[in-house]
C-alpha cells in the first residue's frame, strides 16, 4: 500500500501539470522574441541569439516561474476544491512536501542561473521568487494588491531582457507596460471566476470587497490608464510602425473589453482568461515586424 501510495502521489505529470509549461512556453518566447527583435544585438555587437546568457536568463525565469506555480498550489489547494476540484494536483498526482521541495529547488536554481549571467539578474530573481511565495502566502488573498504583483512580475520578465542589454530600452519598456497591463486585467478576471472558493476561505479579493459590478468598473479604469500609458510611450518612440501595430492591437483589446462588459457567468470569465492569453501572443508576435 505505502508503495502505491507514494507513486499516486508523484508522477512526471502532476510535476508538469502544477508548472503550467503553456504559461511557462509564453513566458520563454516573450523573453525570446524581446531579444531576437528588439535588442538585436548584445553589448559587443554581436547577434544577441549567440550569446548563452539569454537563454540563461530565460531559463532562470522559467524557473522561478515554475516554482511559483507550486507554491500557489501548495497553499490554494483547498480553495482550489471548490473552484476547481478536478484539477486540484497537491495530495492527488503530489504530496504537499514534494511541492515544497521541488518549489525550493526551482528557487535556488534560478537565482544560481541568474548570479552565473550577472549580480543584478540574480537580485530581480531572487525578488521575483521571494514576491511569488508573498503572493501565494498572503497578498493574493487581498484586495488588488496581490494582481498588481503578478501583473508588474510579468512586465518584469520583458523589462529585464532590455535592462541586462542595455538595449532598445523604451521599446522594451512599451511591451512591458502592454504586459502589465493585459495580465493585470487578467488577474482580477481570474479573481472574478473564483470568488466563490475565495470567500469561502476568507479571501478579501475585488470581486469580494467591491462587488461584481464595481469590480468590472476597476477593470475599465484600469485599462483607460493602460490605453493613455501605451500612446504615452509610443509617441515618445515615434515608430511608425509601432502605432500600426498597436493600432490593430486596440480593436483586440477593444473587442475583449467588450466581452467583459457583457460577461456575467462563470464561463464567461474562463473564456475571457483564455482569450487574454491571445492577446497577450498577439503582442508579442507583433515584435517579429517591428
Amino acid at each position: 500500500m505505502k508503495v502505491s501510495s507514494y507513486t499516486k502521489s508523484f508522477t512526471f505529470w502532476s510535476l508538469l501539470k502544477i508548472s503550467r509549461p503553456i504559461n511557462l512556453a509564453i513566458l520563454g518566447f516573450a523573453q525570446l522574441m524581446t531579444a531576437l527583435f528588439l535588442v538585436e544585438t548584445n553589448r559587443k555587437g554581436l547577434p544577441v541569439y549567440m550569446d548563452i546568457n539569454l537563454y540563461l536568463i530565460i531559463f532562470s525565469t522559467i524557473l522561478i516561474a515554475a516554482a511559483g506555480y507550486m507554491i500557489n498550489d501548495y497553499y490554494d489547494v483547498k480553495i482550489d476544491y471548490v473552484n476547481k476540484p478536478d484539477e486540484v494536483i497537491i495530495g492527488r498526482g503530489m504530496k504537499r512536501r514534494v511541492a515544497i521541495f521541488f518549489h525550493t529547488i526551482l528557487n535556488f536554481a534560478g537565482v544560481g542561473i541568474g548570479l552565473i549571467v550577472s549580480p543584478r539578474i540574480a537580485v530581480i530573481n531572487f525578488m521575483a521568487a521571494f514576491l511569488l511565495w508573498l503572493y501565494s502566502n498572503s497578498l493574493k488573498r487581498q484586495p488588488f494588491i496581490g494582481n498588481f504583483t503578478v501583473a508588474l512580475l510579468t512586465g518584469t520578465s520583458i523589462w529585464m531582457i532590455g535592462f541586462y542589454y542595455q538595449k532598445s530600452v523604451l521599446l522594451v519598456l512599451t511591451y512591458a507596460i502592454f504586459a502589465f497591463f493585459v495580465n493585470l486585467i487578467r488577474e482580477i478576471i481570474k479573481d472574478i471566476e473564483d470568488r466563490e472558493g475565495d470567500r469561502k476561505h476568507g479571501c478579501r479579493t475585488l470581486p469580494i470587497v467591491f462587488g461584481f459590478r464595481n469590480t468590472k468598473r476597476i477593470i475599465f479604469m484600469i485599462a483607460l490608464v493602460f490605453v493613455i500609458s501605451i500612446l504615452y510611450v509610443t509617441f515618445r518612440i515615434n515608430n511608425i510602425l509601432l502605432f500600426f501595430y498597436f493600432g490593430i492591437l486596440s480593436i483586440l483589446f477593444f473587442v475583449f473589453m467588450y466581452k467583459i462588459y457583457m460577461a456575467d457567468r462563470k464561463a464567461h470569465f474562463s473564456q475571457l482568461s483564455i482569450l487574454s492569453k491571445l492577446l497577450m501572443m498577439a503582442g508579442i508576435i507583433s515584435m517579429g515586424f517591428l
